[in-house]
């Protein structure tokens, strides 16, 4: 029997996250020694009041669970709400969402505007597959300038395992590139179709063990905030926080806008870091002109 991908990737994440727990966190005995870390299949069935077969063909991906069933699931699992988002997503595959395969994202002039107003925080507009859409000067300055690169090369998540550069800029490289690929995975379920999402997957996954490693670990999250520590080659260390605001016009576009703290040694490298930016580019402006 041929078995639905869409449900596959489901019981790959649910095989997962039970995984992840042990049975004296769900309340159960941990019982004889156990071959493999986590939960068994017949103790997620159990405490979901459901046999130990109808939630095997579940995890399988061969049997679609009902909404209330999958909400006990997720309370029997402990799911986050990035994590319950992504399962309920990755249900309804099959309902008809329409592909956004041939679709091409573009940041409009007003918020590109928006952005070239920013002159004291880094902002940049990422899209659904980590497409960087958009960025201002001080962004540009702050990773490189990414007009440089093709725009289908033009990918966050990409550049994190290409470029030499963005492991040296980042203090810890692993928790931002798992970050990346738990926010692209979270994508994945919303557009299943995604061809040029597929593309990306399969290109990281030949190139790097770590990606393949990672991706199959199912872990999720959305896009929210945070804080990170970085070596900028020019102005030394930085430690900024990062937030996310939504385009009102298209809500697969992200605008992840960076600053520091007030007073902070970091608050003051990113002015010297903005004037540096504009110093070179008068520079680039004398020597064409």
């Amino acid at each position: 029997m041929n078995r639905n991908p869409h449900l596959n990737e489901l019981g790959e994440f649910l095989k997962a996250r039970r995984a992840e727990l042990s049975p004296s966190q769900v309340g159960l005995r941990g019982g004889q020694r156990r071959r493999v870390s986590g939960l068994r299949r017949e103790e997620v069935a159990l405490l979901a009041a459901i046999s130990t077969e109808y939630y095997t063909r579940i995890e399988q991906g061969r049997l679609q669970a009902s909404a209330p069933l999958l909400d006990e699931i997720a309370q029997v699992l402990r799911l986050n709400y990035d994590q319950r988002t992504y399962l309920f997503d990755l249900a309804a595959k099959d309902r008809g969402r329409p592909s956004a395969s041939h679709e091409r994202q573009q940041v409009d002039t007003q918020l590109q505007r928006m952005l070239d107003d920013l002159t004291a925080s880094p902002a940049f507009v990422i899209g659904r597959r980590t497409d960087i859409l958009g960025w201002n000067q001080l962004a540009a300055a702050l990773w490189t300038d990414f007009g440089h690169y093709p725009e289908q090369e033009r990918v966050f998540v990409r550049l994190l395992f290409i470029e030499p550069w963005m492991r040296e800029l980042y203090a810890d490289w692993e928790e931002v590139t798992r970050l990346a690929i738990a926010q692209l995975r979270m994508e994945s379920a919303r557009y299943p179709d995604d061809q040029r999402l597929t593309a990306l997957v399969e290109e990281l996954s030949a190139r790097d063990a770590q990606f393949r490693q990672w991706w199959t670990e199912h872990d999720v999250a959305a896009r929210g905030k945070g804080t990170k520590k970085l070596h900028h080659p020019v102005v030394g260390e930085l430690t900024l926080d990062w937030n996310t605001l939504t385009c009102g016009t298209d809500p697969d576009q992200h605008i992840i806008v960076w600053n520091a703290e007030p007073g902070s040694p970091s608050h003051d490298g990113l002015r010297l870091l903005a004037s540096w930016a504009a110093d070179q580019k008068r520079t680039a402006s004398d020597t064409v002109t």
